[in-house]
């Protein structure tokens, strides 16, 4: 009895001397990262990812920019997520953050991408 009761103890040592010699890998959530432009044609904007299957997906209409969000919110609920709006410039206008489970938005007024 006294024997097993050591050797929890020292197995709860041992477990714990081999956490500092070798630490938990820091978990990694991948980050997807969107873009919407607008067309040359002017006929609408482009929704553009890595992660999409089929890149760019085209959306054209008054909500257009704002479809384009959300798909891209909906695309990415358990992901780290960036959204850019581009104007015709090459500007970034808006910029919408989302860490997994969780969505913010941020506007830029100036600045390259």
């Amino acid at each position: 009895m006294a024997f097993s009761h050591r050797y929890t103890s020292l197995k709860s040592v041992l477990k714990a001397k081999w956490r500092m010699i070798r630490p938990l890998a820091p978990r990694t959530i991948s980050t997807h990262v969107y873009e919407i432009r607008p067309r040359a044609d002017k006929s609408g904007v482009d929704l553009i990812a890595d992660v999409l299957p089929y890149s760019p997906l085209w959306y054209r209409g008054p909500n257009a920019i704002r479809d384009a969000i959300d798909f891209a919110k909906f695309f990415s609920p358990s992901h780290n997520a960036v959204i850019r709006v581009y104007d015709e410039t090459g500007y970034v206008i808006e910029r919408h953050e989302q860490p997994a489970g969780d969505f913010r938005e941020f506007e830029l007024r100036t600045g390259r991408a």
